[in-house]
């Protein structure tokens, strides 16, 4: 029975997400928070005076306390307790004034909601009207003691979560961030091929996965550039970070690079579509290129994929995919003078292909330029 894309690609999610909830990174996640709920749970009934009496809240802190990161753990922390604070005082006002009523306590949930939208708050804004609404409910008559409870218990399970985050610091997210980069040039390269195969084939070609697929590329670009966010993120006072910064600088660097090559080949693939299935705003493409143009396309996406472009296979690769390129615009020189049109979609891939080539070099050859 044959499957379809759409199903196909469905599962491929559902295995790309259950991939990520058991990575290295989720799990050591998991156990920093069990022991950090655990330890707030047998911290909270030995607090002074009558906050002993609210010590479900503890865990509850360190439960919001508990981030992939150690900066997203101290921020988030801050703000739930801004937030619990805020929402505490405007039950106060309540509460010192007409008291709970059912009018008032409706009337200080929306103050809660309306504070909460100021932006103040991040992560803690929805603890605003929740707090508010806690403290006028469940502590009642009680409402003071009640206030101070949550408040401290919150904040004990905070700072055990803090400390739990501290001492087993998260490793940072530099290495997923550089492996999924890593996937997206074998993409790319692979997105190339696919190109050199359809120009090839008979036409209309039979297969058009590759078009769909040069539709997600700004999609997966997108997502890269917030994987690379959190791991610069991670490495944000996080002792396990030192000393290694120029990671990130080349990774951020490499991610520039393939982002635009990225637009470069959607470009050629966008046009190459037009052509192939005559759509609005094609340019037809002369009998002569479709082999050169291949050729060219393949050899490209063959020094796309190398790994390590400085050493002498990356410098043949790249040698191979120059004289490709130089034999499709001679191709497409020769052909311009005999049919008198240069228009053409062999003009705008020779042209894109040449960019990709020279972005896909090391720094100091892009430097130079790249000798064809």
């Amino acid at each position: 029975m044959k499957i379809s894309p759409r199903l196909d690609a469905r599962r491929s999610g559902i295995g790309r997400a259950l991939h990520e909830a058991v990575l290295p990174a989720r799990l050591l996640l998991v156990a920093k928070t069990m022991l950090a709920v655990g330890l707030a749970w047998a911290i909270a009934p030995h607090m002074p005076g009558v906050t002993d009496e609210y010590p479900y809240y503890a865990p509850l802190g360190a439960l919001v306390s508990m981030y992939p990161t150690l900066m997203g753990s101290a921020k988030s922390s801050l703000q739930t307790l801004l937030g619990l604070a805020a929402g505490i005082g405007l039950a106060t006002l309540i509460v010192l004034t007409v008291g709970p009523t059912w009018w008032s306590i409706p009337l200080v949930v929306g103050l809660g909601v309306l504070v909460s939208g100021t932006g103040w708050f991040g992560a803690g804004r929805e603890y605003v009207p929740m707090a508010a609404l806690f403290v006028l409910i469940i502590g009642g008559q009680n409402a003071d003691d009640y206030s101070l409870g949550y408040l401290t218990q919150m904040a004990v399970g905070v700072v055990v979560g803090l400390v739990v985050n501290l001492l087993i610091a998260p490793a940072p997210l530099t290495a997923v961030a550089a492996s999924r980069i890593e996937a997206f040039r074998a993409r790319l390269s692979a997105h190339l091929h696919d190109i050199g195969y359809a120009v090839s084939e008979s036409w209309p070609p039979e297969h058009e996965q590759w078009v769909d697929d040069a539709a997600s590329l700004a999609e997966t670009t997108m997502s890269l550039r917030t994987a690379l966010a959190e791991a610069d993120e991670s490495r944000r006072g996080n002792p396990r970070a030192r000393g290694r910064r120029a990671e990130t600088g080349q990774i951020h660097d490499e991610l520039a690079s393939l982002d635009r090559i990225a637009h470069l080949i959607r470009d050629i693939s966008d046009a190459t579509a037009d052509t192939i299935w005559d759509r609005p705003g094609a340019l037809a493409l002369d009998p002569a290129l479709p082999e050169p143009l291949s050729a060219a396309c393949h050899a490209v996406a063959e020094v796309i994929a190398d790994d390590d472009p400085a050493s002498p296979a990356g410098h043949r690769r790249r040698g191979e995919a120059a004289r490709a390129i130089r034999l499709l615009v001679e191709r497409v020189d020769d052909r311009t003078i005999d049919a008198r049109r240069s228009m053409g979609p062999g003009v705008l891939v020779a042209m894109h292909l040449r960019r990709i080539l020279i972005l896909s070099s090391p720094p100091s050859t892009v430097a130079h330029g790249e000798d064809e």
